[in-house]
C-alpha cells in the first residue's frame, strides 16, 4: 500500500545517503471509546518544535529506564517479539505515556479498573511520574493498585524509515477508555486534542503509521470487533516502510503489513 509523503519528509528521503540512526524502543496507545454508532479514537496534535510536531498522533513515547513493571500477562515476549525484560519495558512505557499524556490510568484490581483519576492528588502524582520523581510502579504500589496490562491489546509494530534522523521501533496497542475516566490534554506536548471516528480522520495531518492504523480501524463496526481482531494481529514482526523516489521529485512510502503467524 503506497502513501504519499509530506514535503518535509520527501526532502529528507531524497537527501539521505548516510548510515541509519538506531531505532529507539517506544510505545503508543490507540485509545477507544464507544460512540453511537461505532467508536471514536483519541488523537492529539504535537506542538510545533517537537519531534514530529504539527501532526496528529496517539499518546505515546520512548521507553524509559524506569519502565520495568510487574505485569498480569505472561505472553508479552511472544506477542511483541522481544525477550521478557524489554517486552515488559514496552508495556510499561505504553501505560506510563497514556497516563502522562492523556491522564488515563490502566490500573486497578482483577475485577475493576481505577475510577476517576483527575483530582488534585492524582494530578500531583501524574506530574511526579512525568518529571520522573516517581515511577508508575511506585505510584501503583503506594495506592494499592496493579498495572492492568491485560487491557493493552497489541496491534502493530512500526519502525521509522531509515532516512529519518530520529528513529523509533514503536509498538502500537489498542485500549478501551475506562468507564469512570476521561482523556484530558495534560502533558503540555499537544496544542489540540480530539475524539475522531477513524473513517473521518483523512483531513488531519498525520504520519503514515497513524493514518494506516486509523484506516485499519475504520473497517470495524464497534469496539467489540476491534478487541476480537486484536487477537489476530501481528505486533511481533515490524512494519518497515520502503521509500521509492519518484521521477517528479517526490517520494512514496510502500507499506507491507505482516500477517499473524498461524499458531
Amino acid at each position: 500500500m503506497p502513501l504519499r509523503l509530506p514535503p518535509a519528509m520527501v526532502q529528507r528521503a531524497r537527501e539521505f545517503d548516510g548510515t541509519p540512526a538506531p531505532a529507539r524502543p517506544a510505545a503508543t496507545v490507540v485509545l477507544l471509546r464507544p460512540a453511537d454508532p461505532g467508536f471514536e479514537v483519541y488523537v492529539l496534535r504535537r506542538v510545533t518544535g517537537m519531534v514530529f510536531g504539527g501532526v496528529y498522533a496517539f499518546p505515546g513515547g520512548g521507553v524509559d529506564p524506569t519502565d520495568r513493571p510487574t505485569t498480569v500477562r505472561t505472553d508479552w515476549p511472544d506477542r511483541l517479539g522481544v525477550p521478557d525484560e524489554p517486552a515488559r519495558a514496552v508495556v510499561g512505557a505504553a501505560a506510563r505515556e497514556l497516563f502522562e499524556e492523556a491522564g488515563v490510568l490502566l490500573a486497578g484490581d482483577e475485577q475493576r479498573t481505577a475510577g476517576d483519576v483527575s483530582g488534585p492528588d492524582w494530578e500531583a502524582d501524574r506530574l511526579a511520574v512525568q518529571s520522573r520523581a516517581l515511577t508508575l510502579t511506585q505510584l501503583l504500589e503506594r495506592r494499592g493498585l496493579r498495572l492492568r496490562d491485560d487491557l493493552l491489546l497489541p496491534w502493530a509494530r512500526w519502525v521509522t524509515p531509515e532516512f529519518e534522523p530520529r528513529r523509533f521501533d514503536t509498538w502500537f496497542f489498542v485500549a478501551l477508555l475506562p468507564a469512570a475516566q476521561t482523556a484530558r490534554d495534560v502533558s503540555g506536548e499537544a496544542d489540540r486534542t480530539a475524539w475522531v471516528r477513524p473513517a473521518e480522520a483523512d483531513g488531519l495531518a498525520m504520519l503514515p503509521p497513524t493514518r494506516s492504523t486509523l484506516r485499519d480501524l475504520s473497517g470495524y463496526a464497534d469496539v467489540a470487533d476491534v478487541v476480537a481482531a486484536s487477537a489476530q494481529r501481528n505486533a511481533a514482526a515490524p512494519v518497515e516502510p520502503r521509500v521509492e523516489l519518484t521521477g517528479d521529485g517526490g517520494a512514496v512510502l510502500w507499506i507491507d503489513q505482516p500477517k499473524r503467524p498461524v499458531m
